[in-house]
């Protein structure tokens, strides 16, 4: 029997690290060979499953992310931009797949991946959710379908430890509904409202951040027009959603060809 491929876990003392792990541990299709995080960490050095309170798991966290990347098939990332454009090189160099849940990056950050990307695979999705991937192609073809008479707002609400806004989730959807409209992103958007802003914009696509508590994700798609609204709406209750996509994500992933994929294409729905 064929050995299962081995996966390494960035940012592993995380939320969504810690849920990656067990994911990982109780999958029968991958297992982990590494947990990675930044130097001075309190868990470098301690094995990766007694940090997180349970029996060992037989890896140890590491702040050699190279080390730890050359002996593993899949590296899954939900970082900070820095350090997910940092890893992007160590993954080429090993040609291992990179799946990004990563949210905040910069054009900047993005073209860096670009280059990555010529020689690793890399999956990429600001969420990795199968029912928000579902909800952007519905958000696509709803836009397609109303005319600028129906305003377009996004409204997405994560718990007070999130740091970006709006999250990598709404401006997928922001996307979508401009591809849909046929009009570009940058220049139809609508994101900060304080004080005399003066009426909506038509054909703007608005955004609306709200942050508080432990909420997981929330996102609706809104399309308003005098005398109806029509509301496109997902809620994340459990982040173990998230980290099985990534895993599905990954294990697709194996034998690609080097370049950049989204959940989209890992679902078949492009």
């Amino acid at each position: 029997m064929a050995e299962l491929p081995g996966i390494v876990v960035t940012g592993a003392s995380g939320r969504m690290g810690q849920m990656l792990i067990q994911t990982i541990e109780a999958s029968n299709a991958a297992r982990l060979v590494g947990a990675v995080e930044r130097e001075g960490h309190t868990w470098v050095g301690q094995d990766v499953g007694a940090a997180m309170g349970g029996g060992d798991l037989g890896v140890a966290v590491t702040d050699d992310p190279l080390e730890a990347f050359a002996k593993a098939q899949i590296v899954i990332d939900f970082t900070s931009p820095a350090a997910t454009v940092a890893f992007s090189t160590l993954t080429a160099q090993a040609r291992a797949v990179h799946v990004i849940g990563t949210t905040g990056m910069s054009d900047d950050d993005l073209a860096k991946l670009s280059i990555a990307a010529r020689h690793a695979t890399i999956v990429r999705a600001g969420n990795m959710s199968l029912g928000v991937n579902l909800l952007v192609q519905l958000t696509r073809q709803v836009a397609a379908a109303l005319d600028e008479d129906y305003d377009i707002e996004i409204i997405e609400a994560h718990h007070n430890q999130k740091v970006d806004a709006p999250s990598g989730t709404a401006l997928m959807l922001g996307e979508a509904a401009a591809e849909g409209r046929g009009v570009d992103l940058a220049s139809a958007s609508d994101r900060g409202r304080d004080g005399i802003t003066g009426k909506r914009k038509r054909g703007d696509i608005g955004f609306s951040a709200i942050r508080g508590g432990d909420i997981i994700g929330e996102h609706d798609v809104m399309f308003a027009t005098a005398g109806e609204r029509i509301t496109l709406r997902h809620v994340a209750s459990d982040r173990s959603v998230f980290a099985r996509g990534a895993l599905k994500a990954a294990l697709w992933g194996l034998g690609r060809k080097p370049g950049e994929y989204d959940m989209l294409d890992v679902l078949g729905l492009k």
